[in-house]
């Protein structure tokens, strides 16, 4: 449950989040090339690693990376030495850009699922009264910890996805 609720620290967690996977693929290619900063051909194959990462990662929908032709455009616009390639630091910033939708709707997702499953739970609690062997377990569980128990089931169902 911790981890869910670090979630709503809202911009420290996502620039987290997202610094944890630019690290990771920067390295990647740092390490697979030898040199410390990130052509076109290389910045476009790590977005579309950045988005493997963000779809397997993070909870929501599935979410598409750019286009070649918008990956051109916010390079160019990230490229603050000019150099035509992009650092670390750089290439942060751009990451950061470029999600910045993808955190928006998996906040909200989030925000409507913790809100809606307690009350769909407390709804839902007494027809499970008739079903066999779980009823009367049910029933005994206070409505804040019934309620808990579902709203925790779900978001993790909706992790899984």
């Amino acid at each position: 449950m911790g981890q869910i609720l670090e979630k709503f620290q809202g911009k420290k967690w996502k620039e987290r989040q997202i610094r944890k996977i630019t690290d990771k693929i920067f390295d990647h290619f740092k390490n697979e090339t030898g040199k410390a900063n990130m052509t076109f051909e290389e910045l476009h194959i790590a977005v579309l690693l950045v988005y493997n990462d963000i779809n397997k990662h993070i909870p929501g929908p599935h979410f598409d990376p750019p286009s070649k032709e918008q990956i051109k455009i916010l390079m160019q616009e990230s490229d603050i030495n000019l150099d035509g390639e992009l650092d670390r630091e750089e290439f942060s910033k751009f990451v950061l850009r470029i999600t910045q939708d993808t955190f928006v709707t998996v906040t909200r997702g989030l925000i409507t699922t913790l809100a809606m499953a307690p009350t769909v739970a407390l709804l839902t609690k007494k027809t499970t009264e008739n079903v066999p062997g779980v009823g009367k377990a049910v029933q005994k569980l206070p409505n804040s910890v019934y309620a808990a128990l579902v709203t925790l089931v779900i978001v993790m169902f909706q992790q899984r996805k």
